[in-house]
């Protein structure tokens, strides 16, 4: 017997994703539905970092909807509080406010079988009942601690960079930098000239590439507005240099091994610019291009050339109320420490941050601790009806988070559109369908850079706890392309 629903759909994240949910659920014809978010405001990421240097790391002309293009970017590469305000305007322009709960964080989910639908718990106390729910928490949103002995005593402010606190002043201070992740080399070069002393603790180098950034002036942006094509032009160009220096280098190292080769020649050379060999030499990474995410920088490296800046390599022992303290036996003293300590990403309990029961109250993280990470397209995961996920398994190739997007929405409207038709209140991607699909991205790893032994020392977050990383291994329009056209009998759609 089918249960009366408080809404036909809730989405779950106001980032992004589910900002690009809402609006494609309304393009479609859906209204009943509803947009929780922990925080008082959208944007996701773009709402929680703020650390000084944020900036997208992919042009801005890819790092936005395809059906809503900005000409208005300041740079190349926009800083993060254009990135919150272009949210915002997404948000109005499309009418996603109405549909916002913010302030409301998801503590749980659980599939009701004879109702066929899923009861959401919120901190609150209480229990929304909906349909089917979509799942946009996206991964970078939950701090990753290090596993330190003494944090907690340090006695001067502790910042991580994803909550960073702007009253906290670094001027003339002695500060300590765990982490030379992608945050921290947007963070470092932006702090140093401020700061009396910068320790810098690195545990592995990152290959750090050139950034063709530049200023976007009137005059420029102007031409992307009003010149026809332009705009096109600048997004096609763009697409076309995140595909060549992250998809082709991470999916298919085998068929064009050159191109690892290239990049870590450009960014050897920025290396160069490092007029201390010892330094340069523990700022070269020991693994391939793409073995986890590099970055793109004509700072960061450079910045180790500062008097008043240090790269500590040994490994951190302890960290005390005065410091930290090294395996070599030096005390590095601090006032300021700062985790540069990334996010969860495929951890347990981050995709989502909460529990979520399917059919027999089995737990999805303890599905995939068991199975292996994996769904359908990215999207949904057997024995999870109603349930579909932005960010899945096998969903995200690494182009552009807002492809992503797109990409999966036409995946998940697809299911909805054919259930309204049918009046089903069931739908669950068959066993064999998801098995085959596995199966499918499981037959690519050979050509991929994870898998062609030369990541042992990369200590890559793109590794889940199975030895596996669970991006989608194709080229972005193979994607697109089949989230339009996948075949829908892969799902099992029944009415109550």
């Amino acid at each position: 017997m089918d249960t009366a629903v408080d809404h036909e759909i809730v989405v779950i994240g106001a980032g992004f994703s589910g900002i690009g949910a809402a609006i494609k659920l309304a393009g479609a014809g859906f209204s009943d539905f509803v947009v929780l978010d922990e925080a008082d405001g959208v944007g996701g990421t773009w709402h929680w970092n703020t650390y000084p240097g944020v900036a997208v790391d992919i042009p801005s002309f890819s790092y936005q909807f395809s059906f809503e293009k900005s000409s208005d970017w300041s740079r190349v590469y926009a800083p993060g509080r254009e990135l919150k305000a272009y949210a915002e305007h997404c948000t109005d322009k499309y009418g996603v406010r109405t549909h916002l709960r913010l302030n409301t964080k998801v503590t749980g989910a659980s599939f009701d079988e004879d109702g066929n639908v899923w009861h959401v718990d919120l901190a609150d106390g209480r229990r929304l009942t909906a349909r089917f729910v979509i799942g946009a928490t996206g991964v970078f949103s939950q701090p990753k601690l290090p596993d330190i002995p003494g944090v907690e005593s340090f006695a001067g402010p502790v910042l991580h960079t994803a909550r960073w606190d702007h009253s906290v002043s670094l001027r003339g201070k002695r500060v300590a930098v765990i982490g030379t992740g992608a945050s921290a080399i947007q963070l470092i070069p932006a702090i140093a000239p401020d700061v009396q002393r910068l320790s810098v603790f690195q545990r592995t180098p990152i290959w750090c590439l050139p950034k063709l950034d530049a200023p976007l002036s009137g005059r420029v942006r102007a031409v992307l507005r009003w010149v026809p094509g332009a705009m096109f032009a600048a997004r096609w160009l763009s697409q076309a240099f995140v595909e060549l220096t992250f998809v082709l280098v991470a999916h298919f190292a085998g068929t064009f091994p050159f191109l690892p080769a290239r990049g870590e020649a450009e960014a050897r050379r920025l290396l160069d610019d490092v007029g201390d060999p010892g330094v340069r030499e523990r700022l070269t990474p020991r693994y391939r291009l793409g073995c986890k995410r590099p970055s793109f920088s004509n700072e960061y490296v450079q910045t180790f050339n500062r008097e008043n800046v240090g790269l500590v390599t040994s490994p951190i022992e302890a960290v005390t109320p005065q410091g930290i303290r090294t395996a070599d036996g030096t005390h590095h003293d601090a006032d300021v420490l700062v985790l540069a300590t990334g996010f969860k990403v495929f951890e347990r309990g981050n995709m989502p941050p909460f529990a979520v029961r399917g059919t027999g109250g089995v737990e999805l993280a303890e599905w995939w601790g068991e199975n292996r990470q994996q769904a359908y397209e990215g999207v949904s995961v057997p024995g999870f009806p109603n349930w579909f996920s932005i960010l899945g398994p096998y969903g995200f190739n690494g182009q552009s988070y807002f492809g992503l997007i797109e990409t999966q929405m036409r995946h998940i409207v697809r299911c909805l559109q054919r259930a309204r038709s049918e009046h089903a209140t069931r739908v669950e991607i068959t066993p064999e369908a998801n098995r085959r699909y596995f199966e499918s991205v499981l037959a690519r790893r050979g050509n991929q850079v994870f898998f062609r032994g030369s990541c042992a020392n990369a200590n890559s977050y793109y590794f889940d706890e199975h030895g596996d990383v669970p991006f989608r291994p194709s080229l972005t329009l193979e994607a697109a392309w089949r989230s339009a056209r996948f075949d829908l009998d892969d799902y099992a759609f029944a009415a109550g």
